[in-house]
């Protein structure tokens, strides 16, 4: 059975001597410092890997089972609920006026890192609660607050998110969920729900759903569509729980991956509903939670690459075949172990180079989200919006990637359910669809983020590059022939690229968007390398000055040449794609796709 280890000592470096959050003038983060944020990842890592990590493939083999209208969670998802829940780990940066803790959402993407790499399928359920409390707290009334979200962040009750319906996903204009006032101020909500994490479970004591829908008189389209919501039971004037509401769950997908999770179809048959904001402002209050759920879902695509990836190196260690070419290294053993063939190195080094850089990038968006929250501070909820698409779309790719790297490690072993490595991939695989399509965020990064604000937040990146190459620079020769060099030629694509779209995206927007998945991931390379210099610099210094684990901190030096020499000249590779323009991508009719069929 795989096990898992939280990648504390990663972490700590990232958040203390990369990011320097404790020095940061974001409100809050004077107060982390490097003993109370041990204090909380142990902890939190310690119930990942004890409790978490061995429900993951119970959760997949039992899955979720619809009884009598209830859905059942698999045999110890309930304790192990009660165990997060009762540990506050729920709360971390909720608001403290109903209940939470108030610490930043930095933290809580830390802890999340780790209880979605031990089990995705178990986390999802107090992410989707997070993301109902996000929506409420942003625009609810004062009493839709008072009523909803202590037991929210408690987790008490549950949440979710109703968007997608059979007919329609990402084009959310063509949804047919009908809202009819009533007299009391209330609304009777119709209409079926597809695809709904967490619709309904046997974990809490209500579900609170928001449920997109549109009044009778809403206009077409997205501005049509208003947000609701839609308790499973009815709440009382005392807080208390009230008769059943007119919602049902109508039946469980079967799904590729993430069994454990409940993924339902919800109808909802004239069920009681309370609007949420203003008529027709539904989407303004869904894009509120936007750009943290999008992060989330990137995180969960490199934390399935981590949980691979550290089975994999103990398959590694341990796995015996053939000789070193060089020369036997276990003469006491039948065969060497695999790590010493260069090829597992490769796949090792990818795997560790990726998901190390990953992390990195993620923490860092993490902070932008705080520093727009907690200091309001404009430019850096621009940068992020900029970046939401890139952590979203490439970091779930690469994860995905990553996690059939990992089962490569194990070779046949790593194509058997005992093994247990065929769940990362399958769990990985829906991060690149749900949240948006990897398609739409490359649509949306190339066709709207780009030109925002006159092209403001590229214009920003491209100066936060070229900033931080010159204040680094001449300083020592090495680290700028291994990281700034490199850092410095793919900024120079990307810059290239950006250049390209402006020059043809308005001529012709095919041009712009046959080469916008290319430029997605262009763009997150750049990051990555931008990510993988500031921590060889950090690790550098800890080496110089005789600070720290030096065998972890030259581990990460190597690993950072490996990313910088192997995997950012990519950049290259994408700009020349893209400048190829839509000729080749839209040259066959749609008829002529099927003409080798016969």
């Amino acid at each position: 059975m795989p096990s898992y280890t939280a990648p504390t000592r990663d972490m700590q470096f990232v958040l203390h001597d990369v990011l320097n959050i404790s020095a940061s003038s974001i409100p809050g983060y004077d107060e982390l410092d490097r003993d109370f944020t041990a204090a909380i990842l142990d902890e939190a890592g310690k119930i990942a890997s004890e409790v978490l990590s061995p429900l993951n493939p119970v959760g997949d083999r039992e899955g979720c089972t619809l009884e009598n209208g209830v859905v059942r969670t698999p045999e110890g998802f309930k304790a192990a609920f009660e165990t997060v829940r009762q540990g506050g780990w729920t709360s971390l940066d909720c608001d403290p006026d109903y209940g939470g803790q108030g610490l930043p959402y930095l933290i809580s993407t830390a802890v999340g890192e780790m209880f979605s790499a031990s089990n995705m399928a178990f986390n999802m359920y107090q992410g989707l609660t997070h993301g109902a409390y996000n929506a409420i707290h942003a625009h609810g009334s004062d009493a839709q607050k008072r009523t909803y979200l202590p037991k929210l962040v408690s987790s008490e009750w549950g949440g979710t998110m109703n968007l997608t319906e059979p007919h329609c996903g990402t084009d959310l204009g063509l949804i047919r969920t009908k809202a009819v006032p009533q007299d009391d101020g209330t609304y009777q909500i119709s209409g079926q729900k597809i695809w709904i994490s967490a619709g309904e479970h046997d974990m809490v004591d209500n579900i609170i759903h928001l449920v997109l829908a549109k009044l009778p008189d809403a206009p077409d389209g997205v501005k049509g569509i208003s947000l609701f919501i839609v308790p499973k039971f009815l709440v009382n004037e005392d807080g208390s729980l009230g008769e059943r509401n007119a919602l049902s769950c109508g039946g469980l997908e079967e799904k590729m991956g993430i069994h454990g999770n409940a993924t339902c179809v919800m109808h909802y048959d004239g069920a009681t509903a309370y609007l949420v904001g203003e008529p027709h402002k539904g989407m303004r209050a869904m894009f509120t939670m936007m750009n943290e759920a999008r992060l989330g879902v990137g995180l969960q695509g490199y934390a399935q690459g981590e949980v691979a990836y550290q089975n994999a190196l103990g398959f590694a260690l341990d796995r015996l075949q053939g000789r070193d070419v060089t020369g036997t290294q276990a003469p006491d053993k039948p065969a060497d172990p695999i790590i010493v063939h260069p090829d597992v190195r490769r796949n090792l080094m990818d795997q560790k180079a990726f998901v190390e850089g990953a992390r990195a990038f993620t923490f860092w968006g993490a902070s932008m989200i705080d520093a727009h929250v907690r200091a309001e501070d404009a430019d850096a909820e621009q940068m992020i919006s900029l970046l939401t698409p890139v952590i979203k779309g490439f970091l779930t790719d690469k994860g995905f990637e990553t996690t059939v790297l990992a089962q490569q490690t194990l070779g046949g072993s790593g194509f058997t359910r005992e093994w247990g490595m065929e769940q990362f991939v399958r769990d990985a695989r829906i991060t690149m669809i749900y949240e948006g399509t990897n398609g739409i965020q490359a649509l949306d990064l190339v066709g709207r983020k780009l030109a925002q604000n006159g092209g403001k937040a590229i214009m920003a990146v491209f100066d936060l590059m070229k900033g931080y190459i010159k204040d680094n620079a001449g300083q020592d020769a090495e680290f700028d022939a291994q990281f700034l060099d490199p850092l410095k030629a793919a900024s120079k694509d990307l810059q290239a690229a950006g250049t390209y779209f402006m020059q043809h995206g308005m001529k012709a927007p095919n041009n712009a968007l046959s080469g916008s998945y290319d430029f997605m991931h262009l763009f997150g390379h750049v990051c990555l390398g931008l990510m993988w210099a500031r921590m060889a610099k950090a690790a550098k210094a800890g080496v110089d000055e005789g600070r720290g684990d030096t065998a972890f901190l030259e581990a990460k030096l190597a690993t950072g040449r490996h990313y910088m020499s192997r995997h950012l000249p990519m950049t290259a590779t994408h700009l020349a794609r893209i400048r190829t323009g839509a000729d080749t991508v839209m040259a066959l009719e749609p008829e002529q796709f099927a003409s080798a069929a016969g």
